[in-house]
Formats: structure tokens, sequence, C-alpha cells
């Protein structure tokens, strides 16, 4: 999973998903952005739901706290449960999807899940997750950097839907919180919460969930940035953003 990793951002540079700021008629029929969202991001939340619901109900000894174990779940299931039935909710406008990205995108979210919630209630080494790892460096420093991240994330989602009023339908370049310093801020977001999962569970798992979120946006934020520059010239370089992370790319 981590080689195939790699080849999709490999690919991803030459082949840029048609949505959103991006779309284009390439990509086959499409479907109302709210819907695709919710169909695109629900299979994340279902499917460690019905993990937890299933661990709960057998009574499983995995060997690690039962505690920690539905913190960890709970860090996921908060952030997919924002991302299938709050944000679509608050969309603006009357943008489409690709019907094959939503299926994509679906399966992508449908794996890591699988893989999530595998590790948590199956795979996880007894004793790895005892009490205490609540209070363990890895514990505490993931779960300010997730915690961060959404905000991030939340935050750029924010400064997005207000960028236009309703019935406006040009293009504006967002400025406002860490929009000031990359293109896609929202992604940057993401990408922090990933990693801070990674951190807090310190699992392969989370680790090959992280790796798949850079994977996918990196190359998604550098066609943004071209995206940007080529409708907005010198406006938009002499702002000198980096692509996804502050300071650095």
């Amino acid at each position: 999973m981590f080689v195939l990793a790699v080849v999709v951002f490999i690919a991803l540079f030459f082949l840029k998903a048609g949505y959103g700021y991006l779309s284009t008629s390439n990509w086959g029929p499409k479907i109302n952005n709210r819907i695709a969202w919710v169909i695109m991001e629900s299979p994340a939340f279902v499917f460690l739901l019905l993990y937890v619901i299933d661990f709960l109900h057998s009574g499983a000894d995995t060997g690690n706290d039962r505690t920690v174990l539905l913190i960890m779940a709970g860090f996921f299931l908060v952030h997919y449960f924002q991302r299938a039935f709050i944000f679509p909710m608050l969309m603006r406008g009357k943008g489409e999807m690709p019907l094959v990205i939503m299926a994509m995108g679906m399966v992508f979210n449908g794996l890591n899940s699988y893989f999530i919630g595998g590790w948590l209630f199956e795979y996880a080494p007894a004793g790895k997750y005892t009490a205490e790892w609540l209070a363990s460096p890895q514990f505490i420093i993931g779960g300010l950097v997730f915690l961060t991240g959404m905000l991030i994330n939340l935050d750029s989602d924010h400064v997005i839907r207000h960028l236009r009023k309703p019935g406006d339908t040009k293009h504006y370049i967002p400025k406002k919180g860490l929009y000031k310093y990359v293109t896609s801020a929202n992604y940057f977001g993401e990408l922090t919460e990933w990693v801070g999962y990674a951190i807090l569970t310190w699992s392969p798992a989370g680790l090959l969930f992280a790796v798949w979120t850079f994977a996918n946006l990196a190359p998604r934020s550098k066609s943004l940035t071209e995206k940007y520059e080529q409708e907005f010239g010198d406006e938009y370089r002499e702002l000198k953003k980096k692509n996804l992370i502050p300071f650095i790319w």
C-alpha cells in the first residue's frame, strides 16, 4: 500500500482530478456536490462505526484498554462525521462532482477506515494501548497536532465558503487565515490532522493514512496553485504563497 501511494503521488502530478476549482468536463457524468460528498465520505464513518459497535457488542478482549481504543476511534469518527454530514450541508453554490471521482473517494475512504478499524480492534498487539497510553508523549502530542489540524481545516473551509456572496459566480483569491501563506490551507489542515493521528496511535495503519493523504493532496495543491496563477497571473504570483506547507513547499 505504501508503494501504491507513491504511484498515486506521481500520477496525480499529471492527472488532475476534475472537481472543485479544477472542475472540467473530461471526467464524465457528474452529481450534485452535496450528495457526492455525503456518499464519498460516509463509508469512512460508517465502516469504523460498525467496527466500534461490533467491538462493544461482542465484548472481545483485545488485550488493550477499551476506553483508549474507543477514544482513538472517536478522533476518526468526529472528523468523518463532520466531513460526511456537516461539511456538505454548509456548501454554497451548485457545483457538481464527477461520479468516477466520487467512486474513487469512496474506495479510498472505505479502505482507510478498514485499516484503522482493523488495527485498533483486531491487530494491535495486546498491551500496546494500556490506560497509561493516554498520558504518553505520543498520545498527547499527536492529539494536539490532530486538533490543531482540525481547527485549521474548519477555519479554512469557512474562509472558502465566504469568498462569494450568494449568486456570485466569480473566482476570488482566498487570503485569510493560513491562506496568507499557502494555496491549500484546508488541505494543510487535513494533512496535519492525519499526521497527528499517526502519532497518537503510533501505528502502521495511522502512518499509512498520513502517507496516503499526502500522496493525494500534495499534487492537487500544486495543481491548484497553477490554476490560480493561470487565472490571476502576477496578482497571484506576487503573493508568494507555498502550495501546501507554510514556508516550505
